[in-house]
């Protein structure tokens, strides 16, 4: 099997190509393409025009040309390859196992499901290989339409620590390595764990599992408890933080605390241990959504050490007192990451109907984090770091 870093090109080109039938009135050739073309939208088309990738018999067009009969327009486009599903050989941390479901403890740097720009290394691609699973499956069929062209630049992670929605197959399958490599991305999956979050994790094998577990997700039945190192000295022992989380209008990447056209977010947040610039803390999820820990964090003007995407990297070493930098920045010389661990997870097995827990302790990076800002005369730790 080749390796998937080679197999898969960044993008392929392909070519629309419209003849302008005799009877053709005039219009302009931005609205014939969109019209013309399956979710082609205006704004699209016209920025395909202004980078030259549409003609008008072989030559270069504007946004306002009038088509005319026999007119033959061409849109050259690229798109990513079709996605594919490869089993890799890539070890895994499992803390419990049977014909129904692993549980998993991820480790920090893997993603949950392959995306665009991410084909392998994941999480689904270790558990597909670990269920005796060889060949490479298609998940995505090479639909022809413009929207599935994409015309900005993406690193295609989109996991977080969120309950899925859209991570359940539609059919069932009669293996779990059939169900795990067939029909979906994500399939099995029914809550993420961002790329550098580490942490319990459960995957289902088969259909009903996945579904059993995604309901009790949506329900809020689960209980998923995270420790986490954040910038600065909290002063409440406890808070809820509730607020709406959007889509970030800065970066379309990242999430925000938004007023408008968001969704209800509820964070439980306590004080384990406070240190001269951090505080090390647990959080409970009420609810799950992308990036919803980091998002309430940050908005507290708490962000995660070492969380480059929501203000806890080199940039908030300005904000803390002088006497303590050295420190902080030898805490970002520590942890590469966001200082974020999934340590609790509790459910019911959807066979036994019997209650699970597991935790997990947190991986030696974030231990060497918290013992940089961590008196020596502290003590023992803190349970929840072991």
């Amino acid at each position: 099997m080749k390796n998937p870093a080679e197999q898969y090109p960044e993008k392929v080109e392909f070519t629309f190509t419209l003849n302008v039938p005799q009877r053709q009135t005039p219009e302009r050739i931005d609205a014939f393409i969109s019209r013309s073309i399956e979710h082609a939208s205006r704004s699209r088309v016209q920025r395909a025009i202004e980078r030259g990738t549409v003609t008008v018999n072989g030559k270069p067009t504007k946004a306002n040309y009038k088509i005319r009969p026999g007119d033959v327009i061409h849109v050259l486009v690229r798109k990513p390859p079709p996605l594919e599903l490869i089993p890799e050989n890539i070890p895994l941390d499992i803390l419990f196992e049977d014909e129904h479901l692993i549980v998993i403890n991820k480790m920090p740097g893997m993603l949950v499901h392959p995306g665009i720009g991410n084909r392998s290394g994941t999480l689904v691609n270790a558990v597909l290989w670990h269920l005796g699973q060889r060949e490479a499956v298609p998940v995505l069929g090479n639909r022809e339409s413009l929207a599935d062209y994409d015309d900005t630049d993406d690193d295609g992670e989109s996991d977080g620590d969120d309950g899925m929605e859209d991570g359940i197959l539609e059919t069932p399958a009669s293996s779990p390595s059939e169900f795990l490599s067939s029909q979906a991305v994500r399939p099995g999956i029914v809550h993420r764990l961002d790329r550098d979050t580490s942490g319990v994790m459960v995957v289902g094998k088969n259909y009903a599992t996945t579904l059993h577990l995604s309901n009790q997700f949506a329900q809020r039945t689960v209980q998923r408890e995270y420790v986490a190192l954040a910038w600065g000295v909290m002063q409440d022992d406890a808070m809820l933080i509730e607020t709406n989380i959007g889509r970030s209008t800065r970066d379309r990447r990242l999430y925000a605390v938004v007023q408008r056209n968001g969704k209800y977010a509820a964070t439980q947040v306590t004080v384990v241990e406070r240190y001269n610039c951090a505080t090390l803390i647990t959080c409970k999820l009420h609810t799950g959504r992308t990036h919803q820990i980091r998002v309430h964090t940050s908005w507290k003007q708490h962000p995660l050490v070492g969380d480059k995407d929501y203000g806890g990297a080199d940039s908030v070493l300005n904000g803390i007192h002088h006497a303590f930098r050295p420190q902080a920045r030898q805490v970002l010389l520590t942890i590469q990451r966001q200082a974020l661990h999934a340590r609790l997870l509790e459910f019911v097995h959807p066979a036994t109907r019997q209650p699970m827990k597991f935790t997990t302790p947190v991986p030696e990076d974030f231990l060497s984090a918290i013992r940089t800002v961590r008196p020596t005369e502290a003590g023992p730790l803190p349970p929840c770091l072991c």
